[in-house]
């Protein structure tokens, strides 16, 4: 079964239907920090060596310490948040409680299963939060844990507000806490992301995803990443700087903030549709959603590029 998955991204689409070079868009139809993490020099070994354990060991620790992880949680790096996400069905004995609307990889992996989805049904002995929630924002709290077998907080954009973050209950049975570096770091095409929380299960993941689940430059990356604490700082003042700018241009034009978090903000428009094209003609990419009509969701342009958006505009 091949379920349609609508995410943000897909340049190459948009030149097909209104033209232009790669060089030309302006992307903001993601939530990847358009800043992203200065990685240095990469040593030849992590090219050319299958990783070792000494360098995941490093990766997992770095990210034990950035996180203020429970010394009775476990970690797990893998190839991206994504394919822990695909890996959670297995892991999970019956269908999923989802509240939506949200990211929606969590429901189609369910489904690929055969698995149900539901967004009512809190008797489903898995739930599924994510926090901040893609598109709107929203958070949730720590009475979302309760006896139940699984429930899963995805954390992917929850780095830009630390202080929000549900990891000091991750050392719970039956609790699982992702998070995703390619977003605040910057750098999606690393494909890294982390999964914090009760042993047991965090053991079943490690197995399925066999040896060498990340790749060597990742590994060097991530742990040189994890431990540089002043530029996430700065990074997280920047975001909301630009977040507010991005909100007050919005608003000047006709759009109601919603939401969001600081990497990416969501409006209501008149016409998402509307919106979308009109944007497009001025090579801006957008995000808009099969459930809403007037729901439009931009991330934020790189500094340079400022002026693109508000010709666009």
């Amino acid at each position: 079964m091949t379920l349609k998955r609508d995410h943000g991204g897909g340049v190459d689409a948009a030149i097909e239907t209104w033209g232009g070079r790669r060089d030309e868009w302006l992307d903001l139809s993601t939530g990847i920090n358009p800043v992203p993490y200065p990685i240095g020099a990469i040593s030849a070994s992590a090219w050319n060596d299958l990783p070792d354990q000494r360098a995941l060991s490093e990766l997992e620790r770095a990210a034990r310490s950035f996180w203020n992880v429970p010394q009775e949680a476990a970690v797990l790096a893998a190839n991206g948040a994504s394919a822990l996400i695909a890996r959670m069905p297995e892991i999970a004995q019956d269908g999923a409680y989802i509240p939506g609307p949200t990211y929606n990889e969590h429901a189609a992996a369910f489904r690929q299963m055969g698995k149900t989805v539901s967004d009512n049904d809190g008797s489903l002995q898995t739930h599924i939060y994510v926090h901040p929630n893609n598109p709107d924002g929203r958070v949730v709290d720590a009475g979302v844990f309760q006896n139940r077998r699984l429930t899963i907080i995805d954390e992917s954009f929850c780095d830009v507000t630390s202080a929000l973050s549900l990891i000091e209950h991750s050392s719970k049975k039956g609790v699982l806490i992702l998070k995703s570096f390619g977003k605040f770091w910057g750098l999606a095409g690393l494909r890294l992301g982390f999964v914090i929380g009760d042993p047991e299960l965090v053991a079943s993941l490690r197995e399925r995803l066999g040896p060498w689940s990340v790749s060597g430059p990742a590994l060097e990356i991530g742990a040189r990443a994890l431990c540089d604490h002043e530029w996430a700082e700065r990074t997280r003042e920047r975001l909301a700087e630009d977040a507010a700018r991005l909100d007050a241009l919005m608003s000047a034009n006709g759009a109601t903030p919603l939401g969001g978090t600081t990497l990416f903000r969501l409006y209501d428009t008149e016409s998402a549709e509307g919106w979308r094209n009109h944007l497009a003609k001025g090579k801006v990419l957008s995000r808009i959603f099969p459930y809403s009509n007037r729901w439009v969701r931009l991330g934020l342009p790189h500094p340079d590029r400022w002026t693109q958006l508000e010709d666009a505009l």
